[in-house]
């Protein structure tokens, strides 16, 4: 006879936090976000902890290099899709571990033939103004000129004008070389009165841009996740087919952390995949899986050496699983369950391993919801998708700009891999939606907005860090009365355009 769950799963919108006694040290600028990444023994550090509980989703939509870069600036890690080509996700790695402070890779990028229409829709694309035109049309191209809005002039030009007739040609150009200091860049910068320098090798090259715009940014954020060589950290995904061929060239690229990447981790593939890993590279390649909504998918994974573990089926925004195949789980609950299954793991064998609660975030207080639950960090997809530094298209919709977001069971990625259960190689049926969501602006400015708001509920419940949170907490179901009651209700709200003039 099948098993049945005695009560419901509930989500994170069902539960509200009761607050607890605030000391006067009670305050923001107190609370640490420091969290474990990877699994640990007691009494020991975890190889690799984040300074935000904060992970960027596998997702083509949400996690390329420039997400890496910008999130490990904050203290948090991307996980690099894995739905492309081993040689193109080892290159994202690559220039993750390569990116220096102040000096940016050029994303936009021409070649001499292409026309004024191109520059208009590149920069509707990327929002940039600044684009090398390099021989091949790549950021590493030779650099044959640059094109900025000083360049052009839409109502007296022809759509149909080529690049190189109104680029500033590279002859007239200020470079540096590959090797130059920030300060020494910088300097140039303000000696010529430029707004940006371009660096090149000694072939003539692309190698990156300074900008005079990031001359007044700090050189270092104080929560920056990096390396012990002062590189950023960063993770990619891998899945059960290839890890063979894959895992090697990540590590050969110089990758922290690996996630197995699939919609459901309970499965002797996961634990032929983590066997693998370990037999060639024993503890020293860190690897996550997942996902799992119970104690004993997270005793199957723990025991198979997982480095942390993944929680959550279908409550992704795009994620159609549970119409699709009726199978999932309540995110809190399979949450709570979780957590006390990796509480009772600890106990026993003296071995902490984290768990990331992934979907089911659909607003900021739900993150510290998940916290409080248990879980020790979050992956996070359509929050990112929505920022400058995701990998997808700006695009206006009706007069508001969006960014494109799908799902990676969607047709649009194709990522048979991560719903893989050993049978043909493509998908059959879709798990995942394409679909838009609001543009949102910089990462960075948004990810401080929602830490602080994190920091603010844990100071009502008394807590300064994230365990001090999980052992004070006090959670309460709502009904749906409660969660109306939690909005504005009985007012005529102004317009916020309006409001305040």
């Amino acid at each position: 006879m099948a098993y049945y769950f005695s009560e419901p799963s509930h989500t994170f919108s069902e539960y509200l936090l009761v607050p607890g006694y605030s000391s006067s040290q009670c305050q923001p600028q107190n609370v640490s976000l420091k969290t474990p990444l990877v699994r640990f023994k007691k009494g020991e550090e975890p190889a690799i902890s984040l300074n935000i509980p904060m992970v960027s989703a596998i997702m083509q939509a949400v996690s390329n290099d420039t997400m890496a870069v910008a999130l490990a600036r904050e203290g948090g890690i991307s996980f690099i899709y894995g739905s492309q080509s081993i040689e193109d996700q080892a290159a994202m790695v690559r220039r993750v571990k390569s990116y220096k402070a102040g000096f940016v890779t050029s994303d936009s990028n021409l070649i001499p033939d292409q026309c004024l229409k191109d520059v208009l829709a590149l920069k509707e694309k990327t929002g940039h103004s600044t684009m090398a035109v390099t021989d091949d049309g790549t950021a590493n191209g030779k650099l044959l000129g640059v094109v900025t809005e000083r360049d052009y002039r839409i109502s007296r030009m022809s759509p149909d004008t080529k690049v190189s007739e109104f680029m500033t040609p590279f002859e007239k150009l200020v470079t540096a070389k590959v090797g130059v200091s920030l300060k020494e860049a910088n300097d140039i910068i303000w000696d010529y009165k430029l707004n940006s320098l371009p660096i090149i090798d000694e072939d003539q090259k692309l190698d990156s841009f300074v900008f005079r715009k990031d001359y007044d940014s700090k050189k270092a954020n104080q929560n920056e996740l990096l390396d012990a060589h002062k590189r950023y950290v960063v993770g990619a995904g891998i899945n059960t087919r290839d890890y063979a061929e894959r895992v090697p060239a990540l590590v050969e690229a110089g990758v922290d952390v690996l996630c197995i990447d699939s919609s459901e981790g309970f499965s002797e593939w996961q634990k032929l995949t983590i066997d693998w890993i370990r037999e060639h590279y024993g503890d020293s390649v860190k690897v996550g899986a997942g996902n799992v909504v119970d104690a004993d998918g997270f005793r199957f994974l723990a025991d198979c050496g997982a480095d942390f573990i993944k929680v959550g089926i279908g409550g992704g925004s795009i994620c159609i699983t549970r119409e699709t195949k009726g199978i999932g789980r309540g995110q809190a609950t399979a949450t709570i369950e979780v957590a006390k299954a990796r509480d009772e793991y600890y106990k026993e064998t003296g071995i902490y391993v984290p768990i990331c609660s992934d979907g089911g975030i659909v607003h900021d207080y739900h993150m510290t919801l998940a916290l409080a639950m248990g879980s020790d960090f979050i992956m996070l997809g359509r929050y990112f998708s929505r920022f400058d530094e995701s990998p997808t298209s700006k695009v206006n919709i009706n007069g508001q700009y969006m960014k494109e977001y799908w799902g990676e069971g969607s047709a649009r990625a194709r990522n048979w891999q991560r719903y893989d259960l050993g049978g043909e190689t493509n998908l059959k049926f879709e798990e995942g939606v394409d679909s838009y969501v609001p543009y949102a602006g910089s990462l960075k400015d948004n990810v401080g907005i929602t830490l602080l708001k994190m920091k603010s509920t844990m100071c009502n419940c008394g807590a300064l860090t994230i365990p001090e949170l999980q052992e004070k907490a006090k959670l309460t179901l709502v009904s749906s009365v409660s969660i109306v009651e939690g909005g504005a209700h009985d007012v005529v709200l102004k317009d916020q355009s309006t409001s305040h003039r």
